[in-house]
């Protein structure tokens, strides 16, 4: 839910339309193609869910599930095709929605009832947050001692032992986070080291298409961290 109540789709579909109306200098309604017979103009439909790359959670807070809906903008008659022109160069300037081209599907006309015209596909980021659960009472005094800091040092390679350059390797949950060099090399300075309760250390990892996390052991002075894609 946002802020003001509303579904993840739901202000989805009410920012795009926001932004289209400005895009387009006319409010554009919701609703499936018009047919030939109807009044010219554009219309927004949303059209499916695709899944997006999840982020893995740890601990008590869980991670936003993540999708994208895709709606269709089409032009109905002469009349909708200068607000799709606007559209297209709107979208195309400031990168704020990714559209595709491809929305001429016979299939998907036929499915309508209409005849095929030209349309934009737009895909627009979407996710279902999970409340953080609240913390439990404390019920023991409070004990208070000094943290160690580490330092970790070590590679990020690929499956076949190649460095893998500009990967972001992060500390969930706070704001320490470092990219490798050309070599695969990272250092990250400042790591809480708690020596009554050794453990290891839990780092994230985004880049080449990847995100993930990988727990690594603060005492090793030389860390391999091998990335391999997702299976499927």
């Amino acid at each position: 839910m946002s802020t003001d109540g509303r579904g993840p789709i739901e202000a989805a579909t009410a920012a795009l339309t926001a932004w289209l109306a400005s895009a387009a200098g006319e409010t554009v309604p919701i609703g499936p193609p018009r047919t030939d017979g109807d009044a010219g103009g554009l219309t927004l439909w949303p059209l499916e869910l695709r899944p997006a790359r999840q982020t893995r959670s740890s601990g008590a807070v869980r991670e936003p599930y993540r999708f994208t809906v895709r709606y269709l903008l089409c032009a109905t008659g002469p009349a909708g095709l200068p607000g799709l022109d606007r559209v297209l160069t709107a979208a195309t300037r400031d990168g704020s929605y990714p559209v595709v081209l491809e929305a001429g599907e016979a299939p998907m006309w036929t499915a309508f009832g209409s005849a095929p015209r030209p349309a934009l596909l737009i895909d627009v980021p979407a996710q279902v947050d999970h409340p953080t659960p609240a913390a439990p009472p404390v019920l023991q005094p409070l004990r208070l001692r000094q943290m160690e800091l580490r330092t970790l040092t070590g590679r990020v390679v690929g499956t076949q032992d190649q460095p893998l350059a500009a990967m972001r390797v992060e500390l969930p949950g706070t704001a320490t986070a470092t990219r490798t060099g050309p070599d695969g090399r990272f250092l990250i300075v400042g790591v809480p080291h708690d020596p009554e309760h050794p453990g290891p250390v839990r780092l994230r990892l985004t880049g080449h298409g990847l995100v993930l996390t990988a727990d690594v052991d603060p005492a090793e002075p030389d860390l391999v961290i091998v990335c391999a894609p997702p299976t499927h």
